[in-house]
C-alpha cells in the first residue's frame, strides 16, 4: 500500500510539473459496442451483443511532441448470448441460451499521440493513436444461478480514430480483457473474459 501511495504521488508530481505548457481539454462521449466473452477453454459457444457507451472524458496534450495521456468515466452496457443449454451439466437443470449482460462504470486511461505537424492539415483532420489499461467495475448484471461475476474487471485497450476541426473525434478501439468477467458456478475455474470492439464519438469543448 505505501508503495502505491508513493507512486500516486509521483505520478501527481509529473503531471503538475507539465501542467504549466500541456493543453487540457473536457468533453461528452458516447458509442456503440460489440462485445463477447472469450472462455479459458474453448467448450461453451456464445453470441456477440451490441450494447453502448456514454460519459466523460478529457485529454492532456504537450505541445509540439504530439504525446498526451487521456481519461475517461464511462457508463458500458457490455455482453453474450450463452449456449449453456446445449450441455447436460446445465441443460438438466432447464438452462438453455442464457443472454448474459454486464453494465459497467469503465475508467480507461491512455497513453496518446496525436499527429499535429502536417503542415496545417491538422486543423481540418488530425489521425491519433492510444492505448491503456481500462478498469471496469460492475454497476449490475443479468442474474442466472449458473454464473458467478466478479465486482470488477481489468483490460487493456487499443484504438486509432481521427480529430477534425480541432473539436470532434471519432475512434476505434478494442479491448482484451485481462481478468475474468464472468465464471460458471458447476465447473470450477471455468471463466471468461471480456472482448470488446467499440466506435466513439466525442466532442471536446
Amino acid at each position: 500500500m505505501k508503495k502505491f501511495s508513493m507512486a500516486i504521488i509521483a505520478a501527481i508530481i509529473v503531471f503538475a510539473s507539465f501542467g504549466a505548457s500541456a493543453q487540457a481539454r473536457w468533453g461528452a462521449v458516447a458509442g456503440v459496442n460489440i462485445s463477447n466473452l472469450s472462455w479459458n477453454q474453448d467448450l461453451l459457444s456464445t453470441d456477440p451483443s451490441v450494447g453502448f457507451q456514454v460519459g466523460v472524458t478529457g485529454e492532456l496534450m504537450f505541445p509540439g511532441i504530439g504525446f498526451g495521456v487521456d481519461a475517461s468515466l464511462l457508463y458500458s452496457q457490455q455482453g453474450a448470448t450463452l449456449h449453456m443449454g446445449d450441455f447436460p451439466v446445465w441443460a438438466n437443470d432447464g438452462i438453455g441460451n442464457v443472454r448474459s449482460y454486464h453494465h459497467y462504470l469503465d475508467i480507461p486511461i491512455h497513453l496518446r499521440f496525436k499527429y499535429t505537424n502536417l503542415n496545417g492539415i491538422e486543423s481540418t483532420i488530425a489521425p491519433f493513436v492510444y492505448a491503456g489499461p481500462t478498469f471496469a467495475i460492475k454497476l449490475s448484471h443479468s442474474h442466472t444461478d449458473a454464473l458467478e461475476y466478479p465486482a470488477m474487471a481489468f483490460g487493456l485497450e487499443g484504438g486509432i480514430g481521427a480529430e477534425l476541426f480541432r473539436r470532434y473525434q471519432i475512434s476505434v478501439s478494442y479491448t482484451w480483457g485481462m481478468s475474468y468477467s464472468v465464471q460458471t458456478v458447476k465447473l470450477d475455474g471455468y471463466s471468461a473474459h471480456n472482448r470488446n470492439l467499440a466506435v466513439k464519438f466525442a466532442w471536446m469543448f
